[in-house]
C-alpha cells in the first residue's frame, strides 16, 4: 500500500507540471471509480457552453479515452456510430449534442490537438484528472455524497483510485448526488467532511488546508442532486402505454444502480431485475434473460438507464416483446441554488482569456 501512494504521489506530481493544449480544456473527472456523474454533468457543463455569449458562438467539443470500445486510436463519433465503436458515453453525448465534435482517444494529448487542427475551440475531458501528461485549464472533481472522499480507502480495499486529498488539486469541487434542498448549514457541514474550511454559501467558495510553506487556496464548493426525465423508447415502435404499468422490471448495467432501482419503487412496484458490470456490452444470453423476464411479468415495463439503452442499441434482432416494452429514464444534474449555477458558468466564460 505504501508504494501505492508514493506512485500516485508521482503521478500528481507529473500531472501539475503537465503542459496544457493549444485550446482551454476543461476536465470532468475524480477520485473514486464509477458512480459519481460525471456524464451528466459533462451534459450540464456542454449545455452552459452553448448557451454562454461567447462560448455559444465557437466550435465545441468533448475528447473522451471510449472506455471498452473496439476502435483503436484517434477517432471522431458521429450519430450514427455504435457502441462497441466509440464507448457509451461519447455515443450518448454526441445523440444530444450533434453541433459539438466528440472523438475518442486514450492518448489526450494527441486527442486534443487533433480536434484543435479540426477547428474546436474548447474541448471538455472526460474522465482525464488521472491523465499527467495534460493539464486542463480548468479542473472539475466531483464526491459522491454519499461517499466522502476521506472517509474512504484506496482500492481495493475501498473505493478511491486516487489519494483523497487531491481534489485540493481542483478549481472547482462538486458534491454529487445530494439530497434536493440542502440548506447553508448542511452545505458547511459537508465542506467539513471534505477538510475545507471557511465555507461561503453566497460566494460558493471554501479554503482548502494550509501548512506552514504553503497557505489554502481558496476553491469553488457547489452541491447538486440528480432529477429523472421522462421516459424515453430505447427501440423505435415501443409502446409508450407499458410507462402506465403499475410494475417494472429494472435492466441495469451501470455501476451503482440501487438510486435508480430507489428511484422508480417511488412510482412502480419493483420486480426481480437484471443487473450486469458497469458498460456491460449486451449479447444473446442477456437479451434472451430480458425476454424471459418480460415473458415471466407480462404487464411490466422494462426500464433501464440512458447509458444502457445506448448500449443495447448494439444488439441485433432484439425481440418484439422486449423492443415494444424498453424504456429508458434519462437524468440530469441540478445545481441546489441559482448562484451555483451562475459560479460554475462564470469559471467557463473566463476560460475566454486563455484561449
Amino acid at each position: 500500500m505504501l508504494i501505492h501512494r508514493l506512485i500516485l504521489k508521482a503521478r500528481a506530481r507529473c500531472w501539475r507540471r503537465a503542459p496544457g493544449a493549444c485550446v482551454p480544456t476543461v476536465c470532468v473527472g475524480n477520485v473514486s471509480v464509477g458512480g459519481t456523474g460525471k456524464t451528466p454533468h459533462t451534459e450540464l457543463i456542454l449545455d452552459l457552453l452553448q448557451r454562454s455569449d461567447f462560448w455559444g458562438n465557437c466550435q465545441l467539443g468533448m475528447l473522451s479515452r471510449g472506455y471498452k470500445r473496439k476502435s483503436r486510436g484517434y477517432q471522431v463519433v458521429e450519430r450514427g456510430s455504435s457502441a462497441s465503436f466509440s464507448g457509451d458515453e461519447p455515443l450518448q453525448i454526441k445523440r444530444k449534442f450533434p453541433a459539438v465534435t466528440v472523438a475518442v482517444d486514450k492518448k489526450r494529448v494527441r486527442g486534443a490537438s487533433n480536434m484543435a487542427k479540426d477547428g474546436v475551440q474548447l474541448i471538455v475531458l472526460d474522465d482525464a484528472f488521472q491523465y499527467n501528461r495534460l493539464h486542463a485549464s480548468l479542473n472539475i472533481v466531483l464526491v459522491d455524497y454519499s461517499r466522502p472522499v476521506f472517509q474512504d480507502r484506496l482500492l481495493p480495499f475501498g473505493k478511491l483510485r486516487d489519494l483523497p486529498k487531491r481534489i485540493f488539486d481542483a478549481d472547482i469541487i462538486i458534491v454529487s448526488k445530494c439530497p434536493a434542498g440542502m440548506d447553508a448549514a448542511e452545505k458547511a457541514m459537508y465542506a467539513g467532511k471534505l477538510r475545507l474550511k471557511d465555507y461561503d454559501a453566497s460566494a460558493c467558495t471554501a479554503r482548502t488546508p494550509g501548512t506552514r510553506k504553503k497557505p489554502g487556496k481558496e476553491i469553488k464548493l457547489l452541491f447538486s442532486h440528480v432529477e429523472y426525465c421522462h421516459p424515453e423508447a430505447v427501440f423505435e415502435g415501443a409502446d409508450a402505454r407499458y410507462c402506465y404499468a403499475q410494475k417494472v422490471v429494472p435492466v441495469t448495467g451501470i455501476a451503482n444502480d440501487t438510486p435508480f432501482k430507489a428511484w422508480l419503487s417511488d412510482t412502480y412496484k419493483l420486480n426481480p431485475g437484471l443487473s450486469f458490470p458497469d458498460h456491460h456490452k449486451y449479447g444473446l444470453a442477456d437479451i434472451s434473460a430480458i425476454l424471459s423476464s418480460a415473458r415471466h411479468y407480462r404487464t411490466s415495463l422494462l426500464a433501464t438507464t440512458e447509458k444502457d439503452s445506448v448500449r443495447l442499441h448494439d444488439c441485433k434482432d432484439v425481440p418484439e416483446e422486449v423492443r415494444t416494452r424498453m424504456f429508458y429514464f434519462p437524468i440530469k444534474a441540478v445545481f441546489e441554488s441559482e448562484e451555483e449555477l451562475q459560479c460554475l458558468g462564470a469559471a467557463l466564460d473566463a476560460l475566454r482569456t486563455a484561449e
